[in-house]
């Protein structure tokens, strides 16, 4: 289920109801955000939605040629905003949508305060829409898989290479915006950019490419521009360069606003990846990963914690993962490992992280075969490709979901470890 598209069909239905004419949508600070996700301004105003307010601001002018749209969260608070909206209602119709279930006591309030008869109809969004999670019988009946995030705690500790992941981790997407505000020497207008798939098809088709892949695309795509300008043409050789053609002819710039923003993005990525040495500290939390060597994973744990460049959150998460990988190991240095944490200034919050995730995600509590040394056959399947056929050092890793789904998909789940409630056994479905 596309939870995006469905949400964009939920406030397209919203503004259908409402009938023609020009419209407000009035929103709380939850919705606002939900409703910027899935629509960009010029196309809701392509509906007849000239105007978005909140039902919290205090400073709204009375505008009786409009329709009010309200999408809100049934909170108490906005429960309240509303009826004193409603008790002076700015706008000449209201149509309420809560996005979940209020009470009734709740709805009898609402209609109590219009006593003006403002409000056309009031409708709680989820529970309207059973129908989604009516699930008819088909020929294969849903089965529903319950996982527990412990099983592989090693997954999420690791650094991605792939563009919308290194975009969360790196820079932060809230809300399909980035804030590049602090990036050195930004311009004016580019100090907060959006990325949504939804909108921007260079992203749609390589936010699940690999960062090299990325880099190779935005040449391409600006070659194909210097081509319409025979004179122009210069060589584009690495990304410092890109980001001076771009800044050199500002009429490119104004045809190629999607251009400019990924070659800012992506050289905002590429110089945090060199800032935090990002490809050997990714190198060697594959190794610990993937490989069984112990000897070398610590010794390049310990090299890279000595390095005075490496940042607090990546040593962590190095010390994490060789806790995790090498909990029960005979020749464990993690002792040595927390002092290195120590030696280089790592926050005590942080340092206690390193015993908090093994806790969460060691041996004890563990019911996957995550680590399992003495699973020649599991080892091979989850971790160590090995190094001929492995493309890319940096993406060895597959997640133990990978490996679950694939198992599901054959009926060879253990019982032990998922056991199956249902008419008949899982490996006879």
């Amino acid at each position: 289920m596309n939870v995006t598209l469905a949400v964009k069909q939920y406030i397209s239905k919203m503004i259908e109801n409402s009938g023609p004419g020009m419209k407000v949508l009035l929103m709380d600070k939850e919705t606002t955000s939900i409703v910027s996700v899935v629509y960009t301004q010029s196309e809701i105003l392509q509906k007849e939605v000239y105007l978005f307010e909140r039902i919290d601001s205090q400073n709204r002018d009375s505008m009786k040629h409009l329709k009010a749209i309200c999408f809100l969260r049934p909170t108490k608070e906005n429960v309240e905003h509303l009826i004193q909206e409603l008790r002076r209602p700015k706008y000449s119709v209201y149509f309420i949508y809560f996005s979940n279930v209020i009470s009734k006591s709740e709805i009898k309030a609402l209609a109590e305060a219009d006593e003006q008869e403002v409000v056309a109809e009031v409708q709680q969004i989820i529970t309207k829409e059973y129908e989604l999670f009516d699930f008819r019988k088909t020929e294969v009946p849903p089965l529903l898989l319950i996982l527990d995030r412990s099983d592989d705690a090693i997954t999420p500790l690791l650094n991605q290479w792939t563009y919308q992941a290194m975009v969360h981790e790196l820079l932060g997407l809230n809300n399909n915006r980035i804030d590049l505000s602090r990036v050195p020497g930004i311009s004016k207008d580019l100090k907060e950019v959006v990325l949504s798939a939804e909108n921007d098809e260079f992203y749609a088709n390589n936010l699940y490419l690999n960062f090299g892949e990325i880099g190779t695309n935005i040449k391409n795509l600006m070659e194909d521009f210097q081509k319409k300008k025979p004179k122009e043409q210069q060589k584009l050789e690495s990304i410092s360069d890109m980001k001076a053609f771009v800044d050199n002819y500002p009429q490119f710039k104004k045809m190629s606003g999607t251009v400019s923003k990924h070659v800012t993005v992506v050289g905002e990525l590429s110089r945090l990846v060199s800032e935090r040495h990002l490809m050997e500290v990714s190198e060697v939390e594959q190794e610990l990963a993937c490989q069984n060597d112990h000897s070398s994973a610590s010794q390049s744990v310990r090299r890279l914690l000595q390095n005075p460049r490496l940042s607090e959150l990546d040593a962590v998460r190095l010390v994490m993962l060789y806790a995790l990988r090498y909990e029960k190991h005979s020749s464990s240095i993690l002792p040595a490992l927390m002092d290195e944490l120590n030696k280089k200034g790592v926050s005590e919050r942080h340092r206690r992280m390193v015993t908090s995730m093994v806790e969460y995600g060691g041996k004890r509590v563990r019911g996957s075969d995550l680590i399992n040394p003495q699973d020649a056959v599991a080892i091979t399947k989850q971790f160590f490709k090995g190094l001929k056929g492995v493309e890319n050092v940096y993406t060895q890793h597959a997640p133990l979901l990978q490996e679950t789904l694939d198992q599901l998909i054959k009926g060879r789940l253990k019982d032990s470890q998922f056991p199956y409630l249902g008419p008949s056994s899982l490996r006879d479905r």
